[in-house]
Order: structure tokens, then C-alpha cells, then sequence
């Protein structure tokens, strides 16, 4: 049975052509762990925040964030997963629950994504994009995400899911604009973490 962080899947679909093209172009013979930085690096840097950005249309599928050059957190951690996978390094996807404001209330999933290294451990990196106030590096075994966690409100989840959590395929599917997700970002509730088999890390815990 194939690892299921290897697995090129409907929204990681790195079988398609275009996203294998480039996975060959950021290959470095005989160093995982190097082309695992260039994959990361470049989306982060090639890839517009749809936000950031205001870019349109709202992306999902690795392959559709490729074509069009922009997608939301998530749909980037969709190619980035895409492209490591192609490689045949194993990734996955994590997500935080942060607050909307940085201030309370609302709040909303932020997806990034996990990388198994050559020694067998898990990295995690945020290819969501640097701006002023964010600057998520590749430096393992010391993880540079883009966001701490601010608050008790705010979580994170151990879980390495080897494919995207529904609610967030849900909003990106189902929105057209990149305003529309502003007003719908995906989110779980606290009182379903459980439900959800959510396995939660709080501020200041061990990381």
C-alpha cells in the first residue's frame, strides 16, 4: 500500500503534467533535504497570496495554483505537498486556529505543511507568503513558521493529515473571489476538535 504522504490525490494532484514539469526543475540529485528548501522556497515566493494580493480566481487543486499563480494558505500548502510528493519526499498538511484580527474573535484555520526529512523526523514550514511581520524560513531542524500562537484561544494541531480537512476544500471550492472567502474562512469549532480527531497544542506547550 502506498504511504499516504506520497499519494497524488484529486486536490494534491501531482500527477498532472504541469506540476510534475516543475518538480523536475527543483530537483537537486541526491539531497532530499535541499530540494525540499527550493520546493518550499518557491512557492512561497512564485505563488501570490490571494489575499495579500487581492488575486482572483480562488484556488484549490495543486495543479489550479500552479496555472494561475495565487491561491489562499491552504490551496499553497496543496502544491507545496504536490511538488514533495513528486519528488518522492513524503508531506503533509497542519493547520492552526488563529485568530481573524489578532484580537479575539472571529477565528479561522491557517493551513502549512509538514515535511518527513531524509532522518525520518517531521518538519513543519508555512509557504504562505513572507511580508512585512512574516518572515517563514526553511531552517531545520529549527521551525521559522509564519505565525505564534498569540492567545489560549489560539491552537495548534499536532495532526500531519495526509490530505486537506473538508471544511477548507468546502470554502475554496465553493467560493469564486477572494473576497468571498474573507467572509467565509474555514474554521473548527473547540468544542468539535474531538470530533474531529484534532490532537490540540496551546501556547506555550512544548514544541
Amino acid at each position: 500500500m502506498m504511504n499516504p504522504y506520497l499519494q497524488s490525490t484529486d486536490i494534491i494532484d501531482w500527477h498532472q503534467p504541469n506540476v510534475r514539469e516543475l518538480a523536475e526543475t527543483l530537483t537537486v540529485a541526491g539531497d532530499q533535504t535541499e530540494t525540499a528548501r527550493r520546493c518550499f522556497e518557491w512557492v512561497r515566493d512564485q505563488i501570490l497570496h490571494s489575499r495579500d494580493h487581492e488575486q482572483n480566481p480562488v484556488t484549490c487543486r495543486a495543479s489550479d495554483v500552479l496555472r494561475h499563480r495565487t491561491g489562499y494558505c491552504y490551496a499553497k500548502s496543496h502544491l507545496l505537498a504536490a511538488l514533495l510528493r513528486a519528488n518522492q519526499i513524503p508531506a503533509g498538511l497542519c493547520y492552526q486556529r488563529l485568530s481573524v484580527n489578532e484580537r479575539g474573535g472571529p477565528y479561522s484555520l491557517h493551513g502549512f505543511n509538514a515535511i518527513q526529512l531524509s532522518n525520518g523526523s517531521w518538519y513543519r514550514v508555512d509557504p504562505r507568503g513572507n511580508r512585512p511581520g512574516i518572515n517563514a524560513l526553511f531552517t531545520p531542524p529549527v521551525e521559522r513558521l509564519a505565525f505564534p500562537l498569540q492567545s489560549s484561544d489560539e491552537f495548534e494541531f499536532e495532526n500531519i493529515f495526509p490530505t486537506p480537512l473538508d471544511c477548507v476544500v468546502s470554502v475554496l471550492q465553493g467560493c469564486r473571489t477572494w473576497q468571498e472567502v474573507v467572509t467565509t474562512l474555514p474554521d473548527v469549532a473547540p468544542e468539535m476538535f474531538a470530533a474531529r480527531g484534532l490532537l490540540v497544542r496551546a501556547r506555550g506547550e512544548d514544541q
